[in-house]
């Protein structure tokens, strides 16, 4: 019996005062973050037919979510938030028209420098940051070279890239990806300009018209502008946008898709290695699962689901290699592994019968689509072991904005004091010691435009959420917008719902069934809350630049991150020095 008594008592002086060191010192910190993976294209959350056993094992290991939220819908302002802890409109990467997402590396939208990232927080408590993989938050401002976007602007020591993102254009005999729409607009501006240019200068020519020569040329140069952008998006979207960066030199220009992952993988390897004494911040942003879904010879073929599933493999092989080097460098304990993906499956993603997007489970909606669960619910895995309970599972809202506080306060920093941070120290709820999540409240944005709003009714446990405004599916009752690439925001392209539709979540998830005053008692006094809620976030918000302007994406020559001479651009640093794993 005293053998019993110790026992228990060192058990209990573990978690009383083991568990107290293990977070009182400051652990490494892995973030892997995948780009339009489908919340149902992994095995722990329900596919049996595409194989990720090492995702599978970080959930087994750890705590899976299974509420977990993306700011946004499209990569550029969710991955804003994830970076900043705050919604996209607060930092004006939430756009107002139909380009939500930067267009060109040569633009001059991007994360304004006086945002503050977790990387500069955790850079300040002596981390050593890097970002390996996809950053797509902007790279110049005013010349090519002023990296004031730049992830080395934004608190990582070290970067090794893309400074945009995958698109078909990457990749030889692809359909072109690059907004066709946007294409013919360029165009019209072009033509416009130009017919306004040629009529001011006969007028001035024939004196009808009084007006400076210096408006004119402002006028030509302007028209130049649009006309290039156009001119560009046809035939040199690989060399300007499809590029590699170590820091702020540029290695593949364009970059060799056959050999990006292996330099992924080599680079995160050799990351952890050469910080193995720590601590290190290491955030891992696949290109992975994007089109044109480029996957190497080893994985091609081999899964069940055509060439996604085979890349989704190929991640998950890439993510077990980078915990392989955890485990050799004897870092997994001392290490908090964090899994998601930056918003939803694109469910129009299609060539032919293929089906090139992710699938986004029992969710309604997909990628591009602000309200609906499929396109902002994601994968949310985290592993710490001996500091979270493996194999624990929690339905509570959460958000990827949450990531932001949370590994700030494990790393002993503290939050910004002169801004609203939206997201949430996750550590209580993680460890078990909060068994309700402290978000009552989660604002669903569709760019700049609100669709929909999560309340969370602690005191029953209910989420309810109420539906502004909603795509027009095309074709009609398809669940997605087949017939326009991805759904629009605001306009014809949208529907206005008044009372707004109400579901929910907890008894009905895939939001199948909105509820009415008949047939829901709280009907009125829940969209009375909500409508509280939305003033007062409202009031939260003030007036900034708008980084995702028409002016901000356009294509500037003056911007472009150039190997070489502009507009010869083309190099290969890399050259055979990749090491296939």
């Amino acid at each position: 019996r005293r053998y019993l008594v110790m026992a228990l008592t060192l058990c209990l002086f573990w978690n009383t005062f083991g568990l107290s060191a293990a977070m009182d010192s400051k652990p490494n910190i892995l973030l892997f973050l995948a780009d339009d993976l489908g919340i149902g294209d992994i095995g722990c959350y329900g596919n049996s037919t595409i194989r990720t056993p090492n995702i599978d094992r970080l959930a087994r290991e750890g705590v899976k979510l299974t509420q977990h939220i993306a700011a946004a819908p499209l990569c550029t302002p969710s991955r804003a938030a994830f970076l900043t802890g705050r919604y996209p409109i607060r930092s004006g990467m939430a756009s107002s028209n139909g380009y939500r997402a930067l267009q060109w590396n040569a633009g001059s939208g991007g994360l304004p420098a006086n945002e503050t990232t977790f990387a500069r927080l955790l850079q300040q408590q002596g981390y050593t940051t890097a970002l390996i993989g996809k950053w797509h938050q902007g790279v110049n401002c005013e010349s090519f070279n002023d990296h004031c976007h730049h992830p080395l602007n934004h608190g990582f020591d070290y970067f090794y890239g893309m400074p945009f993102t995958l698109l078909n254009n990457c990749q030889e005999n692809k359909p072109p990806e690059l907004d066709v729409a946007l294409q013919a607009k360029l165009w019209l501006y072009s033509q416009i300009i130009t017919l306004a240019v040629l009529t001011l200068t006969a007028g001035k020519l024939t004196g009808l018209i009084s007006i400076h020569w210096k408006i004119i040329a402002c006028f030509t140069l302007v028209g130049s502008l649009f006309f290039v952008s156009w001119y560009s998006s046809y035939g040199f979207v690989q060399y300007w946008n499809c590029i590699l960066m170590r820091n702020h030199d540029i290695t593949e220009q364009p970059m060799r898709l056959e050999t990006t992952a292996s330099l992924m993988l080599k680079e995160s390897v050799s990351f952890i290695k050469r910080n193995r004494h720590g601590p290190f911040l290491l955030f891992v942003s696949f290109l992975h699962v994007h089109t044109p879904l480029f996957t190497t010879g080893k994985f091609l073929g081999k899964s069940r689901h055509g060439l996604y599933g085979d890349n989704v493999e190929e991640m998950d092989w890439m993510v077990g290699k980078i915990l392989d080097s955890l485990d050799k460098e004897g870092l997994k304990n001392h290490t908090l592994t964090y899994f998601a993906s930056d918003h939803g499956g694109q469910l129009e993603a299609q060539d032919g019968s293929a089906q090139l997007g992710g699938w986004n489970g029992i969710y309604k909606g997909g990628k591009g689509m602000g309200g609906w669960e499929g396109g902002i619910r994601v994968p949310g895995v985290f592993r710490w072991p001996g500091v979270l309970p493996a194999g624990t599972v929690i339905d509570e809202p959460t958000s990827l904005m949450d990531i932001y506080p949370t590994v700030v306060h494990l790393a002993g920093g503290i939050l910004p004091q002169d801004r609203v941070i939206d997201g949430r120290n996750l550590v209580p709820l993680l460890q078990g010691r909060a068994q309700k999540s402290e978000h009552e409240f989660l604002f669903h944005y569709c760019g700049s435009y609100l669709h929909a709003v999560r309340w969370h009714q602690k005191d029953s446990g209910t989420i309810w959420k109420a539906h502004y405004v909603t795509p027009v599916f095309h074709p009609p009752g398809a669940g997605a917008c087949y017939g326009k690439g991805i759904c629009p925001c605001f306009g014809e392209g949208v529907t206005h719902h008044n009372p707004p539709l109400l579901f929910d979540l907890s008894r009905d998830p895939s939001e199948a069934k909105p509820l009415s005053a008949d047939t829901e008692p709280l009907f009125d006094a829940v969209l009375r809350k909500i409508a509280r809620a939305i003033e007062e976030h409202r009031r939260t918000l003030t007036p900034v630049p708008e980084q995702l302007s028409l002016y901000n994406i356009m294509w500037k020559p003056w911007l472009q991150p150039c190997c070489g001479t502009f507009p010869f651009c083309w190099c290969d640093k890399e050259g055979d020095s990749t090491q296939i794993f």
